[in-house]
């Protein structure tokens, strides 16, 4: 029998999850009892509160990581513009900082279990760190942030990635399911839950098989018409050179160490950032506790100083930092895709 446990946390989105169990179900009826679906917490049977409106959701049973089968993972619902305590982000930390987090780590590590997401689900597993490398998908408003956790974010509908399998927008729920109970179950099945439903699946399921799309460098590179001026990727141009070359100078202003705050949606990060200019090359790590990571592309525009880095506390991302700098004085922000924008302050200390 297929094991299909659907979990739910505090602040589930219930679209997220009603629309897979309801296609789970009605496979269940066509397929004489074929599969067991149920709703499951990390912590064991409770009440759950959804992010619609409080709405409750009885879950009866405790999620089983080492059960074969498929374990969904569907997104928050909250508010998707601030960064207060009822937004996705700070409802997606509050789950990942559960029992939650080590169970879908393990769940990912068993070769007959599939673990599915729906909308901001894939979202909740990158920032735990488990989608690093991996093909995925989630709603459109959070791609960008998806890619920041070094996930390879595919607009899709659904993309089927082996063990894992996402979902974009909230109604992907329904093609998610489907497509799992085509993939287990096979097509007869599958058809009999749309024609009951009267629901047709959306977009092509991405799958890494097959010819690879010609990309857009290879299709210009037959135009005849493309221009021959070759540039070097990479390659500093003269324009670029004079203006490293003005900002010498002006770099010396971000030298040194800086105790700096960084104000995030989900607490407060103390971050010492240590900054040195050297023939015109600005470079600079930041160390939070135990953990020291250099610069990415740090890059002086003006009187501001912008760099990527990739931090693991409180979740793992790559963040965009732009700061500037007055006398012992540091302020700028750290931003992630979508996420709203994060408030930098600090003072040199040495």
């Amino acid at each position: 029998m297929l094991s299909v446990q659907i979990v739910l946390f505090d602040g589930f989105d219930l679209l997220d999850a009603i629309a897979p169990y309801e296609v789970f179900c009605a496979a269940e009826m066509f397929a004489g009892g074929a599969l067991n679906v149920e709703f499951v917490t990390a912590e064991g049977p409770r009440p759950v509160p959804s992010g619609t409106n409080g709405l409750i959701i009885e879950a009866s049973g405790q999620l089983k990581p080492d059960r074969a089968g498929i374990i969904l993972v569907p997104g928050a619902s909250g508010d998707v513009a601030g960064d207060g305590s009822d937004s996705v982000p700070a409802i997606l930390v509050r789950a990942m900082n559960t029992a939650l987090s080590g169970l879908i780590r393990q769940a990912l590590l068993q070769q007959d279990v599939v673990v599915a997401t729906v909308c901001g689900g894939s979202l909740l597993l990158a920032m735990i760190g488990l989608l690093e490398g991996r093909r995925a998908v989630t709603h459109h408003l959070g791609m960008d942030l998806l890619g920041s956790t070094g996930a390879i974010p595919i607009q899709a509908r659904v993309v089927d990635d082996g063990n894992l399998v996402t979902g974009g927008g909230v109604t992907s729920g329904l093609d998610v399911a489907l497509h799992l109970v085509e993939r287990e179950l096979g097509p007869r099945i599958a058809h009999a839950v749309e024609e009951l439903f009267e629901f047709e699946r959306r977009g092509t399921v991405w799958r890494e098989k097959g010819m690879a799309p010609r990309t857009q460098k290879e299709l210009s590179s037959n135009d005849p018409n493309a221009s021959d001026t070759v540039t070097t990727p990479g390659a500093p141009t003269e324009t670029a050179a004079l203006e490293n070359r003005h900002n010498t100078t002006e770099a010396s202003a971000f030298d040194g160490d800086w105790d700096t705050t960084i104000a995030t949606p989900v607490g407060k990060m103390q971050v010492r950032l240590s900054i040195s200019t050297r023939n015109g090359i600005t470079q600079g790590t930041a160390t939070q506790g135990d953990e020291t990571v250099a610069f990415m592309n740090p890059l002086l525009q003006g009187d501001k100083l912008a760099w990527s880095l990739q931090i693991s506390k409180p979740m793992r991302l790559n963040l965009r930092f732009e700061v500037a700098a007055e006398g012992n004085l540091m302020t700028g922000f750290a931003k992630a895709g979508v996420l709203p924008g994060s408030k930098l302050t600090g003072k040199r200390v040495s």
